[in-house]
């Protein structure tokens, strides 16, 4: 595993049960802008998965094992310059800082080195939140000081019983907002009961998830005189987002009720892809729960299935960087792959879902993906997944350091999920 390169043999058939989804696939959410007469949605296959036509490239989604090439993973343990990364201070000092460059300016693109310093402020408590066994504290962040600067509501529950601060699972989500309820994870109680907290954010109060829009939310903030977009190796919305979860550990380091050091991270879809890159950038996340992140995000982008890099670059060109656009049609070109992005958590847990009614999101391409990035973990003394092999549905890998669940269902975060990552976050968070 520790050659030049990882050769990944295609083996697994598998297909999907039918479509549920919680938050549908991201082509079917936003639609792209095809040329005349022509429409990037094809339908689905016979099993109910979409057909998306990528207008740039010409390819449709595919869900046949047979027809996913064969492909080469690069080596997350071989340096830039062909050397191999033989010991943990290597890893450490050169091959992840190599990574994380490249990642930002070829993916998901560098944030800005001057960003709005964002203010926090407690405005609200109810110290008898969910039946009286939780605080519960509104704490509202502004982004800069212009008089329309955006502002960030930030949802904080704390078990009443708590003798001092406690571990939190930072929670970035599509709803919620200042409302106590949309957004609560289905095992909250049990995350209260155990001596923890949990905490919600909604990412588009950092940034808008829409094209045209990067003159509003933390980019706008940042953009020059007369600039419309940022530059191309600069960030798109996935790292504004990343950013914002930075900012919300800030504010972390600053409550008493709070562990700051024990801060687990969850992120559903494209927030399961922006949790595994802000745990990247900011080694302060102790834990990530990257749940149906897919495509840029756990699952393998060379491997042709489901949603591909074609239809990333048509559909969501805005969350990444500029750059990006270029390995449309050319996947094997991309200098990292998902399990590298996974790799940059180590040695810090992470814990990945995919669903079988979301083929879009290819969920073996993820498990395939965290087994590709065991050897890092080892390198740096910590377990692996566990398996080279795809176990039973429904059946979690939670003893090593990288845990896994396939789910029967769709594209959801699932409460046997939930179980499975308390159980997993459970061997580093000490219960209350």
């Amino acid at each position: 595993m520790q050659s030049r390169f990882i050769v990944v043999a295609v083996a697994l058939a598998w297909t999907a049960l039918g479509v549920g989804a919680q938050q549908p696939p991201p082509s079917q959410q936003t639609p792209a802008q095809p040329g005349p007469g022509r429409s990037t949605n094809l339908g689905s296959d016979p099993n109910g998965n979409p057909l998306r036509l990528a207008l740039k490239t010409g390819h449709v989604s595919n869900y046949d094992e047979a027809k996913v090439r064969p492909y080469t993973l690069p080596d997350p343990l071989v340096l830039a310059d062909g050397k191999p990364v033989r010991d943990a201070a290597t890893w450490t000092k050169r091959r992840r800082a190599e990574l994380i460059h490249l990642y930002e300016t070829e993916i998901y693109g560098r944030i800005p080195a001057k960003t709005p310093k964002v203010t926090w402020q407690i405005t609200e408590t109810d110290s008898k939140a969910r039946d009286g066994t939780a605080v519960r504290k509104r704490i509202v962040g502004t982004i800069g000081d212009r008089a329309d600067a955006p502002h960030v509501n930030l949802i904080l529950y704390t078990p009443v019983a708590a003798k001092g601060p406690v571990p939190v699972i930072l929670l970035v989500n599509f709803g919620g907002g200042a409302t106590p309820s949309p957004g609560d994870p289905p095992v909250a109680a049990d995350i209260i009961a155990r001596g923890w907290g949990y905490a919600m954010v909604v990412y588009q109060e950092i940034q808008p998830d829409r094209a045209n829009t990067f003159n509003q939310g933390v980019i706008g903030a940042t953009l020059g005189p007369g600039q419309q977009q940022p530059g191309p190796d600069e960030w798109g919305t996935i790292s504004a987002w990343a950013w914002g979860v930075s900012r919300i550990l800030d504010y972390f380091a600053t409550d008493k009720s709070v562990n700051a050091k024990q801060v687990a991270l969850f992120g559903h879809s494209r927030l399961g892809k922006t949790a595994l890159w802000a745990s990247a950038l900011d080694e302060r996340v102790a834990a990530v729960y990257a749940s149906c992140s897919g495509e840029m995000g756990a699952a393998l982008a060379r491997r042709d299935w489901g949603e591909t890099v074609d239809d990333m670059t048509q559909t969501f060109p805005y969350w990444f960087a500029g750059n990006f656009q270029k390995f449309a049609g050319h996947w094997n070109d991309m200098p990292v792959d998902a399990h590298m992005l996974i790799a940059l958590s180590a040695p810090r847990p992470v814990f990945v879902t995919g669903g079988t009614a979301d083929q879009w999101a290819d969920p073996v391409g993820m498990f395939k993906a965290e087994v590709a990035a065991g050897p890092v973990y080892r390198l740096l003394g910590r377990k692996d997944v566990g398996s080279t092999e795809l176990p039973p549905l429904d059946t979690p890998l939670i003893n090593g350091d990288l845990g896994w669940h396939y789910h029967t269902g769709g594209h959801a975060a699932t409460p046997a999920d939930w179980k499975a990552f308390l159980e997993f976050v459970g061997k580093y968070f000490p219960a209350g």
